[in-house]
């Protein structure tokens, strides 16, 4: 069980930003906290991420990420323009894809090393999963696959990021948030994948009629419960 919070300017009695993450790795894997300097790359040149590799970007920002030592990604960081990224483990009525690909954590390293706001990293993510979707076994000590949420925040916002293979629903944070192994968002998000909603409807997740729910149309009953994350 893991889970992340923000909370914004407003919500902060000195006006500060706090950001903040627990996490439940397996207890006999050893974690790192890594410095990542900034990079510039050649045209055509790839990442080797935890499994698989991408086309690299012209330039990398500088990262401070808390990691599995044997991750390429993180489950926690931030970068040299304020941009802080928490990821969960969440899971779906759709089956997690087991193929090697990336992770969630790679999604957040990504979002680090190329994105200089909140709102840029969300971009990152949401492009890049759109086109590779997520995939792969995140366990240590025994095979474990899931999707992932994410909070993305910087010194003047935040966002709520929930996905499920290649869908996504986006949503910005007013004051204070958090997350954890349970699908959060609702009817009311500012940004989504353009098929989330077709797809859920296609799957008999979703009736046209109704309003659209995210979490309980994309929500895995019984995982969901066992993790606990509404309740905490």
């Amino acid at each position: 069980m893991c889970d992340t919070f923000v909370a914004l300017q407003k919500a902060t009695g000195d006006g500060s930003v706090i950001f903040g993450k627990s996490s439940d790795r397996d207890p006999n894997e050893a974690h790192e906290v890594r410095i990542i300097p900034a990079m510039d790359h050649p045209a055509g040149t790839r990442v080797k991420c935890t499994y698989v590799e991408i086309d690299q970007t012209p330039h990398t920002y500088q990262v401070l990420l808390a990691k599995p030592f044997w991750l390429w990604g993180a489950e926690m960081g931030c970068n040299e323009h304020g941009v802080v990224i928490g990821n969960e483990a969440v899971f779906s009525r759709l089956p997690a894809g087991k193929t090697p690909g990336l992770i969630g954590m790679d999604y957040l390293r990504l979002g680090l090393e190329r994105g200089r706001s909140a709102e840029e990293s969300l971009g990152v993510i949401t492009s890049l999963l759109e086109q590779h979707g997520q995939s792969g076994d995140c366990g240590y000590g025994h095979p474990f696959y899931y999707h992932n949420s994410f909070i993305i925040a910087d010194r003047s916002g935040a966002w709520i990021l929930e996905t499920a293979g290649k869908h996504w629903v986006a949503k910005q944070v007013d004051g204070m948030a958090s997350i954890s192994n349970a699908y959060t968002i609702g009817e009311k998000f500012d940004l989504a994948s353009k098929d989330v909603v077709n797809f859920a409807i296609e799957h008999g997740w979703h009736k046209p009629n109704q309003t659209f729910h995210f979490a309980k149309s994309y929500s895995d009953f019984l995982y969901s419960s066992l993790g606990a994350g509404r309740s905490r």
